[in-house]
């Protein structure tokens, strides 16, 4: 099921702070994360596949980058999983050693390659393209590779990625033939990975994934490489909405590591969970700063627009919405959720029965903590918003709001054109 959130004289409560209260003191929109919820969607997935084999988190850092959340899941004892130079270059600065950090890029530049390889950090290779130039850069690394499975699953089209003919990974039937030549070219060869998608609800496609990476392996010891660990990536995915049944993630520990304990001599699974780990610890806040009936349509407009959560937008992601300062009270009517982007497009939730918005009010965005800020931008001339974290019922800021300033701060005019 979805989260719940509890409340104290109809004020929405997060992590034990008035929901209120932090828009007051931080402003809004504003990402607000509740560290111990965050503490408990690693220690829920971690241990539902430890008490079974030897298990290692990557967090999918793409979902949620902040410093102060990454902290968190250091101290955990989370891995990283990482897709850019920058996203590496964070992780080591929020205190991750380059051996808990695994590189999958795609379509990278031999520029960023040697720079990844620079830190130490193991490369997860996506073509065989990639590993030749890898071996032009650092001969003898630590490399695994990823493979298309030919298995899709996602909550959108846009984030099904294990399909075949997808631009992700080494096609099936070249992957015998490039551990091969990895061997040959001397690099020192650990894994195999594949990812199907992000935000899958069921465990059977996780199933028929691992039943081509566990033929693979067998396979790639016939060629003399003993591999230490199978990846089987990210993409658990959590109820959106408020009925939806949550994955089983003990069953699919259970059914997946089984598979590999009984076909293959691997001892560790790695997995990549960015959304289950991050979305339902955090909560956007946003005021309301409109009210509208077109005699069509009743809209709700508040300050947060797909500048700042572009999900709904771009995949048509449901994300559950409430009046923070209404919490519980009786629904009147059906609204648009809509913010102050100048497109059509630029919506929160459609058709959500709300208890009689007014302006001033606080609309709370559930499940707002992987792939919202991370995925924000400065459309229309707007900064950034802050986030804010919240442990034991105390709000501390853990990124400033921009300014005005910033948004031209790195832009410079010709001396020519300054006249």
């Amino acid at each position: 099921m979805m989260r719940d959130f509890p409340s104290e004289d109809g004020i929405m409560m997060i992590g034990g702070a008035s929901a209120v209260d932090i828009a007051a003191e931080f402003g809004t929109p504003v990402y607000v994360t509740d560290e111990q919820r965050l503490r408990e969607n690693y220690r829920n997935v971690y241990n539902a596949f430890a008490r079974f084999m030897n298990t290692k988190i990557h967090y999918a850092c793409k979902a949620n980058t902040n410093l102060a959340i990454l902290r968190v899941l250091e101290q955990e004892g989370s891995g990283i999983d990482a897709v850019s130079i920058g996203e590496v270059l964070t992780c080591l600065k929020a205190g991750f050693t380059p051996d808990r950090i695994m590189y999958t890029g795609v379509n990278v530049s031999d520029k960023e390659l040697k720079q990844v390889a620079e830190t130490g950090v193991m490369i997860n290779l996506d073509s065989a393209c990639e590993m030749e130039r890898l071996a032009e850069i650092a001969p003898c690394a630590d490399v695994s590779f990823r493979i298309t499975p030919g298995v899709g699953s996602g909550h959108s089209a846009k984030v099904t990625t294990g399909n075949k003919g997808a631009k992700f990974g080494i096609p099936l039937d070249q992957v015998i033939s490039t551990y091969a030549r990895a061997k040959d070219l001397g690099f020192n060869i650990k894994g195999i990975h594949a990812h199907i998608g992000s935000g899958g609800q069921v465990v059977e496609p996780f199933m028929d994934m691992m039943e081509v990476l566990i033929e693979l392996v067998n396979e790639i010891k016939g060629l003399g490489i003993d591999l230490e660990f199978i990846d089987m990536g990210g993409g658990i995915g959590v109820p959106y909405k408020p009925q939806e049944e949550e994955m089983d993630v003990g069953e699919l520990a259970m059914n997946l590591t089984d598979m590999i304990q009984e076909e293959t001599d691997i001892d560790t699974i790695v997995l990549e969970p960015g959304r289950y780990i991050v979305c339902d610890s955090t909560v956007l806040l946003t005021t309301v700063n409109d009210i509208k009936d077109t005699g069509v349509k009743k809209y709700v407009g508040v300050d947060a627009g797909f500048n700042t959560l572009i999900r709904p937008a771009m995949y048509d992601s449901y994300h559950h919405v409430a009046l923070a300062n209404k919490f519980g009270k009786a629904c009147t009517d059906k609204y648009d959720v809509v913010g102050p982007i100048c497109e059509s497009g630029d919506y929160i939730a459609h058709d959500r029965v709300l208890p009689d918005p007014q302006v001033g009010d606080l609309v709370a965005v559930y499940n707002a903590g992987a792939y919202g800020f991370s995925m924000s931008s400065r459309y229309n001339s707007r900064p950034l918003c802050a986030e804010v974290m919240v442990n034991e019922g105390k709000a501390e800021l853990i990124r400033e709001a921009e300014d005005f300033e910033d948004l031209w701060r790195h832009q410079i005019i010709p001396e020519r054109l300054a006249r």
